[in-house]
């Protein structure tokens, strides 16, 4: 069924039969650093130590899209670094996630007092913010949007424990909806892709809140040890009083109990999604 409605984007199946018999070399052009200014070279070799999976996919995009949003990525990243750095006491985090998106504009800021993995983002963030003003007006106003909000957002949660499925939507929308919907705008924007897809805020959003739910289920024992706690106390108190105690091997039954029961529910949330 899924291979039939592809027939109505024959563009798309074309781009798929050829990764399918190619590779993805075929269908991915090559990423030509030798024309790039040093600061953007510098924003791709940033992009290649931070991102788990995005990297390779958005160095396949073409010209100015792909640069708008491997910018776009690094920005938000260094937003989220700021917020996931446990040893930013809060009435510093606070301000300065709030005022992120301000950053944008200033030539100088950068921050090296983070302790967290991916500090080299906010250690040279000149780069990335210069880059970010090299880029055309429709596309900062979309990465300035997008960071403003989101960055609004986290300061929510820096204390409020998240106990509702409904406030773990709220934060899923914060962190990974506004990606969604910010990317949705870059490519509308960009007119590689129909100005539709830069409307539908609600689909980009479950695109968003589908994979931010799925880093969260599978990070647990990470977020865990760095006192980060994103799984909603409505699941995880059915299986057990302290979150902490599925890292207890002496609990790993109760542990594989409360992972199915997240995992699933995600799982009948998307199929509900998708026969909407």
């Amino acid at each position: 069924m899924d291979l039939l409605k592809s027939f109505a984007y024959p563009e798309e199946l074309l781009a798929l039969l050829r990764f399918k018999f190619g590779g993805c070399e075929v269908v991915m052009p090559k990423c030509d650093f030798t024309t790039m200014s040093p600061t953007l070279k510098q924003c791709f070799d940033l992009l290649n130590k931070t991102s788990r999976s995005f990297a390779a996919v958005i160095q396949a995009l073409d010209g100015e899209l792909r640069n708008a949003v491997c910018i776009f990525y690094l920005v938000l990243r260094a937003l989220d670094t700021v917020e996931d750095d446990m040893t930013i006491p809060n009435d510093i985090k606070v301000p300065m996630l709030k005022s992120f998106y301000t950053n944008l504009l200033d030539p100088e800021w950068k921050y090296n007092e983070s302790n967290d993995k991916d500090k080299i983002v906010l250690e040279n963030f000149p780069s990335i913010s210069r880059e970010y003003r090299e880029l055309s007006e429709i596309y900062r106003e979309i990465i300035s949007e997008s960071c403003q909000k989101m960055g609004e957002g986290m300061t929510v949660f820096l204390e409020k424990k998240i106990d509702t499925i409904t406030e773990w939507d709220e934060y899923c929308y914060y962190v990974a909806g506004l990606v969604g919907i910010g990317l949705a705008k870059l490519f509308s924007a960009s007119r590689q892709e129909d100005k539709i897809l830069g409307e539908d805020s609600s689909l980009a959003n479950k695109v968003g809140l589908f994979l931010q739910k799925t880093n969260i289920i599978r990070d647990y024992l990470e977020d865990w040890t760095d006192q980060r706690i994103f799984w909603p106390k409505a699941a995880w108190s059915k299986y057990g009083s302290d979150l902490g105690d599925f890292a207890k091997p002496e609990n790993q039954e109760k542990a594989v109990q409360c992972l199915n029961d997240l995992s699933q529910m995600l799982l009948s949330w998307y199929h509900h999604q998708s026969s909407l």
